[in-house]
């Protein structure tokens, strides 16, 4: 496990044999790259930090903010879905599969822009005493993926069909800094934190029969500690509930909420699990001229006066921001913003918060692509109040391997209730094409007729959004040569 408080020591050491022995430690641990500017971090050196000024310590703040976003967004997250006795509908406790066994509706509030394309089998892990055992059963073909995000929301793993195929496979998960042997058989899959999310999506059309076959291979997605491998094993039969972690408000909500000392401080303990990435460094000294250093306790009452209002300042706006900054982030065409580089986010922090914002769990391009639009050909913002119709011609249907979807959210990123109960479009739906093989679909409030209700898509009467699911694209849309047709507001 990494541990920030190995460095104090190292600051201490007067002998050159004890430097030695304790850099060779941050070798192995992988936080030699983080040493230089951690030793600027550390208490006896960040009191000769001279203050910020306000408008510093806003515009630092304000990066820092950002950057820390999916961090903390991941562990709020962590903490409301395993805040559970056991697994229950959408919820399950560390170390458990959670299998929804049907599409999310209007209620579903835990993750922003859910699908209704897949069936979850989620689970989170804590790699922090040893690693856990993945078993995926046969899939007989059927698409499925098992992508798993570390902490900081980058991909850094994703069995499933186009990668490993759907054929039965065990996968250890080990966290940073773990050394020691797997039994035969087992993939060794590598994570960088010891928070782990796995966010697993079996397709299923949705009927009564498919669901039922789909249950059927949810069952059998297991996990277990290395060392219960091989043995029988059975889940804590009763984890405790900490009554303090608020079930209720959408996670969004609750890290918006925060103020700048709550903020930083949470921040600041997570990243000594979560260690950042060797080519964070330069954040991670900016990080600490604010007194915000891994495993450290962040207090925002010792800072100076105006940098503490500087700060306070930063973390009131930092939701705005990157609400206001992400859907520029992405290639725009055809009115519709395409990100092709979603999953592993290197140093494109602004980027990475946008995307835990409003999609938090996006997947690798190659596994999906998700273009998105809140406005019309035009440029005007989408509005139940008009009507609106998609045309693709003839031959222009998204070109993938797995399957498309277009799906509908409110201006949060949530569905939205209607009659027909649907969210979203898909070939599993019964659509009706033109005669010349194109096809058209009908986003509005009120129903476009029977003959049309097929390729209706129900929207509120207020703004929406609009996201495509491109899963397992090919080349075409990974190049860029195809684009979604653009949204063409009705006469």
């Amino acid at each position: 496990m990494v541990r920030v408080t190995i460095v104090p020591p190292l600051v201490a050491c007067e002998q050159e044999e004890a430097k030695e022995v304790a850099i060779k430690r941050l070798q192995r641990l992988g936080w030699l790259p983080l040493l230089a500017i951690t030793l600027g971090a550390l208490p006896g050196n960040a009191q000769q930090t001279p203050a910020l000024s306000e408008q510093e310590a806003y515009d630092l703040g304000s990066e820092a903010y950002v950057y820390g976003y999916p961090l903390v967004t991941m562990d709020t997250t962590r903490r409301v879905m395993t805040n559970v006795p056991r697994p229950e509908a959408r919820r399950a406790p560390m170390g458990q599969f959670v299998n929804l066994r049907s599409y999310p509706d209007a209620t579903f509030r835990d993750v922003t822009a859910p699908n209704a394309d897949t069936l979850y089998s989620t689970a989170w892990l804590d790699l922090a005493k040893e690693p856990y055992v993945l078993h995926v059963p046969d899939e007989a073909g059927r698409y499925y993926l098992m992508p798993m995000l570390s902490g900081w929301t980058d991909v850094f793993a994703s069995p499933g069909s186009r990668t490993t195929g759907t054929k039965a496979q065990d996968f250890a998960i080990v966290g940073p800094g773990w050394k020691g042997a797997l039994p035969k058989g087992i993939t060794k899959i590598q994570a960088p934190t010891t928070m782990v999310w796995i966010l697993g999506r079996t397709y299923c059309t949705g009927t009564p029969a498919d669901y039922q076959a789909v249950h059927a291979i949810q069952d059998q997605y297991k996990l277990m500690p290395l060392s219960a491998y091989g043995k029988p094993y059975t889940p804590p039969s009763a984890v405790t509930v900490d009554p303090n972690v608020d079930m209720k408000t959408p996670v969004r909500e609750q890290v918006n909420a925060m103020d700048a000392g709550a903020y930083f401080k949470r921040l600041a303990i997570l990243m000594k699990e979560n260690p950042p990435a060797p080519a964070d460094a330069p954040m991670v000294r900016m990080l600490a001229r604010l007194g915000i250093v891994p495993g450290q306790a962040f207090d925002l009452g010792k800072l100076d006066p105006a940098m503490a209002r500087g700060l306070v300042r930063a973390v009131a706006d930092g939701p705005g921001r990157i609400a206001a900054e992400g859907p520029k982030l992405g290639k725009r065409t055809n009115g519709w913003t395409v990100f092709l580089n979603l999953g592993t986010y290197g140093t494109d922090y602004l980027l990475r918060a946008a995307t835990a914002y409003a999609g938090l769990g996006a997947n690798l391009p190659q596994d999906a692509v998700y273009p998105l639009t809140a406005r019309d050909a035009s440029g005007n913002p989408l509005n139940g109040a008009n009507r609106y119709v998609m045309h693709f011609a003839k031959g222009q249907m998204p070109p993938v391997k797995a399957f498309w979807s277009l799906t509908l959210y409110n201006d949060q990123f949530f569905f939205v209730d209607n009659p027909l109960h649907r969210y979203t479009l898909s070939p599993r739906d019964p659509l009706k094409y033109n005669p010349d093989g194109s096809l058209d679909l009908y986003i509005q409030h009120d129903s476009p007729g029977q003959e049309k209700e097929s390729n209706w898509l129900p929207a509120p009467i207020g703004p929406f959004i609009l996201m495509q699911r491109l899963y397992w694209p090919e080349a075409p849309i990974l190049e860029g040569s195809w684009a979604p047709p653009p949204v063409q507001r009705a006469r």
